[in-house]
């Protein structure tokens, strides 16, 4: 990602970094109880996870807003190639797209020129991350990226108010998998997609945490347990799946 196509990137990194300061000093905390019994404990479990086991797969630990920077790393235009992933979403100008797991609105805001007519939901459950889009929603004047604070439950989406939800690294560290997912299904228009972008876990030379990466069945077998059905899967990334799944 190089300055070249970010015309206000000093005023982002500026304000990504005083969000991060001020999250240091009075952080957001949330409290939930879900009693499911599709969840498992896990008495001795990987630092990079949360100790709860989902359909067999540990669920890893969220990465804070304090690492926003990360998501704003000059390296990860090579590294992820996010322009090919947005290209293969396939989108109608006319489009609702949620992006789940938002974070600094990365995605959000390659998406919003694409969809003119329509707009991009940027749900988080950290607000010092939607204060980081609201930020550059101003600063760019930007009118089609709507921020929206879900929970670590509930997305908080509409029934049926969106045509495609994207998930870009994200989806391994839900900490409620399977509620978040029937949330996001709830919100699909019928004929709805849901894109899960992870890095490869068949794949141990792709240099990522255990718990960051996720195979392709197990993806699949999570998806399917919320009704969703396998489309595709685009291996056009040097390290990461595109699975695409429909209501």
């Amino acid at each position: 990602m190089g300055t070249k196509n970010h015309p206000n990137f000093f005023g982002r990194v500026t304000a990504i970094i005083f969000i991060i300061l001020c999250g240091l000093i009075l952080s957001a905390c949330q409290t939930v109880e879900v009693v499911s019994a599709v969840y498992q404990d896990r008495a001795i479990h990987s630092p990079d996870g949360i100790g709860k086991v989902y359909m067999g797969r540990e669920i890893a630990q969220v990465m804070g807003h304090q690492g926003a920077m990360w998501l704003e790393r000059s390296s990860r235009e090579k590294e992820e190639q996010p322009n090919l992933v947005v290209e293969s979403l396939d989108l109608k100008p006319t489009d609702i797209v949620a992006d789940i797991g938002a974070g600094t609105g990365y995605f959000s805001f390659r998406i919003s020129p694409l969809v003119p007519e329509g707009k991009v939901l940027a749900v988080d459950i950290q607000p010092q991350m939607l204060d980081i889009i609201n930020f550059l929603n101003k600063e760019n004047s930007v009118t089609n990226v709507e921020p929206i604070l879900a929970t670590v439950t509930d997305p908080k989406l509409p029934q049926e108010s969106i045509d495609l939800a994207l998930m870009v690294d994200a989806y391994h560290e839900f900490s409620y998998p399977k509620e978040v997912m029937e949330g996001i299904v709830t919100a699909l228009k019928p004929g709805g997609r849901v894109v899960l972008v992870e890095y490869r876990g068949e794949n141990p030379f792709v240099m990522i945490k255990p718990l960051h990466k996720m195979t392709q069945n197990q993806v699949r077998k999570e998806m399917s347990a919320v009704g969703l059905v396998w489309v595709e899967t685009k291996n056009i990334l040097p390290q990461q799946h595109i699975m695409v799944f429909k209501k």
